[in-house]
């Protein structure tokens, strides 16, 4: 079938800012909302267009890595040497390709190297191949440091650098608004019924040099033709579960993505593990899980924007 006798579909989309323990501000969640929603209404005007799933992931990561309340991009948290050392990673669901750079620095928007990867052999680059890339492809250099990212890592080093997580949320003015699992994602579904997501973090913060996060691993961030999931969170955690593969193979094997993210929801909250997870499958469903106390996402359903700010603590999976 051509895309030009294909059935449209109305488009769907959900993005995450990270996960955390608290967000007791008003004030700051009033501006981490505002900021989220921004993202949905330029991306969602786009998939509407008519944009491919894969582009309007990449435009919403670019977004959001360009947020300097996130930790992704502009204001990525600084690794325990001082350098900012950044991951992504995208997923076409219906090429099944995956692509993505593994602690690449002095560039503005992690994301764009992934999608280039896209259409390469060798899909998955670590810090030299992707500073290679970033040379061959003349990208600008960029420093991604933030005032605040600075402060934070004096007083870590100061420390001694005993705090084990870097803030999720860049919010100097609301110091309330807590902590710690740094990473954005997106996940669409256009008007032709196929799905993409990206994922894109500046790691924990204070890390072991050459740590690799979950982002740029199948483990967060994966997709097919029948779902698609972005993870947050503690990335050893979310590895630990293979989180987003595991979801989305579950749905390929029949399940509902309802039952398949309450499923690895209820395995990831028994083991104890801190992360959280944006979903979407071909028939436009959007779900949302959490086994920390809050995830930043909001989403668009069709018909209205939402927001899981504000979601009970008690529950495991939200679907809208």
């Amino acid at each position: 079938m051509t895309s030009s006798t294909q059935t449209q579909v109305q488009p769907k989309l959900i993005i995450h800012g990270g996960a955390g323990s608290s967000l007791q501000s008003k004030g700051g969640l009033a501006a981490v909302r505002r900021s989220l929603y921004n993202v949905i209404e330029d991306v969602y005007s786009m998939l509407v267009s008519g944009a491919s799933a894969r582009e309007a992931v990449v435009r919403g990561c670019q977004l959001l890595e360009d947020d300097p309340r996130f930790n992704a991009g502009t204001g990525s948290v600084l690794q325990s040497d001082g350098q900012i050392r950044m991951s992504a990673s995208l997923m076409d669901g219906t090429s099944g390709r995956f692509s993505g750079v593994i602690n690449v620095s002095r560039v503005k928007n992690p994301i764009e190297m992934a999608l280039f990867l896209q259409e390469s052999p060798d899909r998955v680059l670590s810090d030299h191949g992707s500073l290679e890339l970033a040379r061959e492809l003349q990208i600008p250099s960029y420093n991604a440091l933030t005032d605040l990212r600075l402060k934070e890592w004096i007083e870590e080093r100061e420390d001694k650098f005993k705090r084990t997580m870097a803030g999720v949320v860049a919010e100097p003015e609301t110091p309330d608004l807590e902590a710690g699992r740094g990473t954005i994602g997106v996940v669409a579904l256009d008007t032709l019924g196929h799905l993409a997501v990206g994922t894109s973090t500046g790691g924990k913060g204070f890390e072991r040099i050459g740590r690799v996060s979950d982002s740029a691993t199948p483990a967060g961030n994966y997709a097919t033709k029948y779902a698609a999931v972005s993870c947050t969170g503690i990335g050893e955690d979310i590895i630990d579960e293979c989180l987003a593969a595991k979801i989305v193979v579950r749905v390929g094997d029949g399940m509902s993505l309802q039952e398949a993210m309450w499923r690895s929801f209820t395995e990831a909250s028994k083991n104890q593990r801190d992360l959280g997870a944006i979903a979407l499958d071909c028939t436009g469903k959007i779900s949302y899980g959490k086994t920390s106390e809050i995830l930043l996402a909001a989403y668009h359903n069709g018909q209205s924007i939402g927001d899981t700010l504000e979601w009970n603590d008690g529950e495991l999976v939200g679907i809208d």
